[in-house]
């Protein structure tokens, strides 16, 4: 007997019927003497739905009072699925965030766990009952409800799994498992046994949407044994979906890249003229920080007659907000001109075997070249590399890459 957690995203639990499907799903693991705790996402649409209400009434939406009504979706969704169980003999019980006792900071619509109460939850398993937990959500010290962010349900489930020593925790999602890139964009794309933290966080991060980021760092930072399956194959009859795992040595240098990872929203902003001295940078992106902006990839030319230029990407979303404040920041550092191209993507190779394989990125930058593909920006670390490029190219880079790093050959 195993003790499972399982959490069960949007298009999962869309409708009744779906929702009839994962309570048999649950039904077959119990049936097969394993305990079950389960979070689920609001239904399919339900959180688009419930923001667009909340913005019909206020421009922008008090964050306490928003979170109120966010947390809704996932309350409908627990209820419904422990009915379902109930209706096929299965005894279940729902718990909001509040419930469990998940507790929060008090950072409202993007909060963080701080610590979980297991105990109400382990008296419901050793009764035999599958416990039925909302995703997304918790409680801050004054019992104001919080949400995690958008994904937030799979931090919820990896927390969860760590608060009570899961065995496993597993994702279930529309996909069945983590795939080598993009199945739309390369058809021959395959679908990864295993891979590692460090590999799905670079993933994650450069705009894999497979799982949210704060969920794969969670289960990193635990050792949460963490697996990416389908809820649309029927219980028994799928594969064992990817499993998400602590680096093994042995297998690291049988691949050299395990996946190429992609971002449509990437927008550049160059500073030209900045003076070049101390703590310009800061003068830069000090103001970008305090808008709210993440920065991406960051470029400084080598100074010349007393200048350089400095330029940096930013999420698309942000490109014109960044813009304007850089014309602010051009006027008071005496920088000669603001130059902004919304029009570009990244494209990122990934793979712990870069340690120890010289030679990657003159393989990368190589096959680009041999496309007609030109760089306006690179970035590295230990086990990725990144660039940035026109998006006109974005499908035609990874499918290249793709090819180029053997990723479409069956191992």
């Amino acid at each position: 007997m195993a003790l499972i957690v399982q959490k069960y995203g949007g298009t999962s639990v869309a409708n009744p019927e779906r929702i009839q499907n994962v309570a048999r799903r649950i039904a077959a693991f119990r049936n097969d003497g394993h305990d079950v705790v389960v979070v689920v996402s609001a239904m399919s649409g339900e959180t688009n739905r419930l923001i667009a209400l909340a913005k019909a009434l206020q421009n922008n939406p008090d964050p306490r009072e928003m979170d109120v009504i966010l947390s809704t979706g996932e309350q409908v969704t627990i209820g419904l699925l422990c009915m379902a169980l109930k209706e096929i003999g299965v005894d279940a019980v729902s718990y909001t965030g509040g419930q469990v006792k998940i507790l929060t900071d008090d950072s409202h619509m993007k909060a963080r766990i701080l610590s979980i109460d297991d105990a109400p939850m382990r008296a419901d398993l050793k009764a035999g009952r599958v416990v039925v937990v909302a995703g997304f959500q918790g409680v801050d010290e004054k019992g104001n409800i919080t949400t995690l962010g958008r994904g937030g349900s799979d931090t919820t489930g990896v927390a969860l799994a760590a608060a009570l020593k899961a065995d496993e925790c597993q994702i279930y999602t529309d996909v069945d498992g983590v795939y080598t890139t993009d199945p739309r964009v390369v058809p021959e794309a395959r679908k990864l046994d295993t891979i590692t933290f460090e590999e799905m966080l670079e993933m994650a991060s450069l705009g894999s949407k497979v799982l949210q980021i704060r969920s794969v760092e969670f289960a990193g930072k635990y050792k949460v044994k963490l697996r990416v399956l389908s809820s649309f194959e029927e219980y028994g009859q799928g594969g064992e979906g990817t499993l998400i795992t602590v680096e093994d040595n042995k297998n690291m240098e049988q691949a050299i890249i395990s996946g190429i990872a992609f971002n449509r929203d990437e927008a550049k902003l160059t500073v030209l003229g900045v003076p070049d001295k101390p703590g310009i940078a800061y003068q830069i992106l000090g103001p970008i920080a305090e808008a709210n902006i993440d920065v991406d990839i960051i470029i400084q030319n080598v100074g010349r007659d007393g200048t350089t230029d400095f330029s940096f990407t930013v999420n698309r979303g942000d490109f014109e907000k960044a813009k304007g404040i850089l014309e602010e920041v051009r006027k008071h550092i005496g920088a000669r001109e603001v130059l902004g191209d919304n029009k570009t993507c990244k494209v990122s190779a990934v793979g712990v075997g870069m340690r120890s394989h010289p030679g990657v990125a003159s393989q990368m930058f190589r096959a680009l070249a041999e496309e007609g593909i030109n760089l306006q920006m690179i970035s590295t670390s230990e086990i990725k590399i990144s660039v940035v490029i026109d998006e006109k190219y974005l499908e035609l880079a990874v499918r290249v890459l793709h090819r180029t790093f053997g990723l479409d050959q069956a191992k």
